[in-house]
C-alpha cells in the first residue's frame, strides 16, 4: 500500500489514518520512511503554530477530512493537517531523533497557541478545528490532555442541535473523534447521536 503522496500532506495522512482505522500494519522501514517524510514538513512556510505545513496542492485544491467533509479555508487546512500530522507521528512511534524533535517542536508550537487562545476550555477556533485538536489529544499529544478533552466534551454538549447532531460541528468527523476518546462524556455524546446513526445505517445498500 502506497502511503506517501509527495504532492499532498492531506492524502498521506489519509493513508496513515486508513492503516490505523482498519487495523492494518506497516513494517518498521515503512513507518520510518513515512514518519521522516511527515517530519520534513515541520515548521515550513505555511505551517500553523510551527506544526506541519500542507503542500501547495493542499492549499490550492482544498482537502477532504478522512470522514469526507471538505475543508477550503486556508487557516483551517493548515491547523487541521498540523494536528493530524502530530497524531500520525505519535501513532507511528518511531525511534528517530529527527522525527522526535520535529514532533516536540510542533507540540510546543501548538501548546503556545492553545495557551494564548481565549476560547472556551477544550475548544479551539471552530468546531472542525476543535475535533482535530481532540484527535491529537486523544493519542496523548500535548499537555493536560485528559482535562482538555473532558472540557471539550462538556462544550460539545452545549452545541447539541436536538436532532442527534451538533451545531458548528461536522457530524462524521465529530463521531470519529468521539470514538477515540475514552471518557464518559464522549460516550454520552455518542449515545446522543446513536439514533441518527442507526437511521443512516438502515439506508445503506445491502452488503455494505
Amino acid at each position: 500500500m502506497k502511503v506517501i503522496n509527495q504532492d499532498s500532506l492531506a492524502a498521506t495522512l489519509d493513508a496513515v489514518n486508513e492503516v490505523f482505522f482498519f487495523g492494518r500494519s506497516l513494517s518498521k522501514p515503512e513507518r520510518e520512511q513515512i514518519s521522516q517524510w511527515i517530519a520534513s514538513r515541520q515548521g515550513r512556510p505555511g505551517s500553523y503554530a510551527n506544526m506541519f505545513a500542507p503542500t501547495e496542492n493542499d492549499i490550492k485544491k482544498g482537502v477532504k477530512l478522512f470522514t469526507g467533509e471538505r475543508v477550503r479555508s486556508g487557516a483551517a487546512i493548515r491547523h487541521i493537517l498540523g494536528e493530524e500530522a502530530c497524531r500520525a507521528l505519535t501513532l507511528l512511534d518511531v525511534s528517530i531523533v529527527g522525527v522526535h524533535n520535529a514532533l516536540k517542536r510542533a507540540n510546543r508550537g501548538m501548546m503556545y497557541a492553545l495557551n494564548r487562545s481565549k476560547r472556551m476550555p477544550g475548544m479551539y477556533c471552530c468546531g472542525i478545528c476543535s475535533c482535530s485538536l481532540w484527535r491529537h489529544l486523544a493519542v496523548g499529544g500535548l499537555e493536560d490532555s485528559e482535562r482538555r478533552l473532558a472540557a471539550g466534551m462538556k462544550a460539545l454538549k452545549l452545541h447539541r442541535s436536538g436532532n442527534g447532531k451538533w451545531n458548528r460541528f461536522p457530524f462524521y468527523y465529530t463521531l470519529l473523534a468521539l470514538s477515540e476518546i475514552d471518557l464518559p462524556f464522549a460516550i454520552q455524546e455518542m449515545r446522543y447521536a446513536s439514533a441518527i446513526c442507526e437511521r443512516y445505517l438502515r439506508t445503506l445498500p445491502k452488503g455494505q
